[in-house]
């Protein structure tokens, strides 16, 4: 399928769009076992909070106090009994998930500063609209559903939505392009049969005044 035919008519793949690093990987499932674990994560996350009533301080807090005391426990009974130590696995994070971190929320923080200076100065309308439309959106979504459930359904749409569009491309594509086409074609019909009489009733009515 050519450019003209892709959303947007777009050049550059769906991976190379999201920054072709870490997080195009994981959003596009190059990367299973780390999606599949957010993925899990989040599921786990969400029953705890909505069932159990904890909060997110109180829980952390707890799963911290009860692994330092088992830990510490562990430790003090095998030196006592002269066994091994706790095997404990080397904990990090790399530089390169560091970077690629950076750079991801770096660039979308100056995109945010970019369109808000271009709002604030008046500088494009069309903007201002747009940005206007999509924060009224979030609040009435936010009006019918709590932060923790709105957060876990976005991360499971960001991680299920892309991938499968990157899977079927082309079809999607071509069905939206198409739909496009229809659309164009009513509003071109819409504009000629009703648009154009209204204008040239209101022409004529300028005329006889």
């Amino acid at each position: 399928m050519g450019s003209s035919e892709r959303l947007f008519n777009r050049q550059r793949t769906l991976h190379d769009i999201l920054g072709a690093g870490l997080v195009a990987d994981v959003v596009l499932w190059r990367r299973k076992n780390l999606t599949v674990g957010i993925l899990l994560i989040t599921l786990a996350a969400w029953v705890v909070f909505e069932r159990s009533g904890y909060t997110l301080l109180s829980l952390v807090s707890n799963v911290l106090l009860l692994l330092i005391v088992v830990l510490f426990l562990w430790a003090k009974s095998a030196a006592i009994l002269n066994r091994p130590a706790t095997p404990l696995p080397e904990l990090h994070i790399s530089e390169e998930m560091v970077n690629e971190m950076g750079n991801f929320i770096r660039t979308r923080v100056n995109d945010l500063f970019s369109v808000s200076q271009d709002i604030a100065l008046g500088k494009d309308s069309r903007l201002f609209l747009k940005v206007t439309v999509y924060i009224w959106l979030i609040s009435v979504v936010g009006g019918l559903t709590d932060f923790l459930t709105l957060a876990c359904t976005s991360l499971f749409i960001v991680l299920t939505v892309p991938a499968i569009y990157e899977r079927y491309e082309d079809y999607i594509d071509r069905y939206i392009m198409g739909g496009y086409r229809t659309l164009c074609k009513l509003y071109v019909k819409i504009n000629e049969e009703y648009v154009g009489r209204v204008q040239n009733w209101i022409m004529e009515k300028k005329k006889l005044s």
